[in-house]
């Protein structure tokens, strides 16, 4: 069981704090020789795979590194460009580490407001007055479960899909928020939370949740 990170967003949409709690790692290193038999192609700053899978390669996944060095988007460690780099018969054989790109600030921006639409949309849509709007989407391989305040604080999970216990540490959350962002005399509301006690209390109980489960009365 796991949970992977959680978001708070505010009334107005904005992502006002992120946390990777645990990211699986799905990387894939292999050894290539000329010609490369992947088709790559640049897409949003980075290098992907378009075409072609194999050993634990999928179509999507981003170059992370060649022969050891981590790429910067669409560079080497050393400043080449990438495409051109692989297309060269003379730095083969090369090692390269394929898997999902990590997601940069603006992204989780963006998703956060992108979000914040759809649990709108969600809301409208209903047949019945008074929706909660969404409060879980599901995949094979995580949930992400949402919980609004009366105030409109959106509080987000992305879990295992068998992790349990989610609603409770929601409303956890929700207790910390209240407890060391909202209590602290420095903390604007709406604003961006960087409070250490917030933190350290949201670690613990993510960390909680994990082995336990539900909270208890009193947690």
């Amino acid at each position: 069981m796991a949970i992977f990170s959680v978001y708070v967003v505010n009334k107005a949409g904005g992502l006002i704090y992120q946390l990777d709690h645990y990211a699986p790692r799905a990387d894939t290193e292999k050894t290539f020789s000329f010609p490369l038999d992947l088709v790559l192609r640049p897409h949003d700053e980075r290098i992907v795979v378009a075409f072609g899978q194999r050993d634990g390669i999928r179509v999507g996944h981003a170059v992370l590194a060649i022969n050891g060095a981590e790429v910067n988007g669409r560079s080497t460690a050393d400043g080449k460009d990438v495409m051109e780099f692989l297309g060269n018969p003379a730095n083969y054989p090369v090692s390269i580490r394929f898997g999902r790109h990590r997601l940069s600030s603006n992204e989780k921006l963006m998703l956060a407001s992108m979000f914040h639409s759809l649990f709108a949309i969600g809301s409208q849509l209903s047949p019945e007055i008074g929706s909660s709007g969404i409060e879980m989407l599901e995949t094979d391989t995580f949930k992400l479960h949402c919980f609004q305040t009366l105030t409109g604080i959106k509080f987000m999970v992305l879990a295992d899909p068998r992790q349990a216990g989610i609603d409770s540490l929601l409303r956890k959350i929700y207790e910390i928020y209240s407890d060391f962002a909202l209590k602290n005399p420095f903390y604007s509301l709406e604003m961006p939370i960087r409070c250490e006690l917030f933190d350290q209390n949201l670690k613990l109980a993510l960390e909680v949740a994990e082995k336990a489960g539900p909270f208890g009365p009193g947690s």
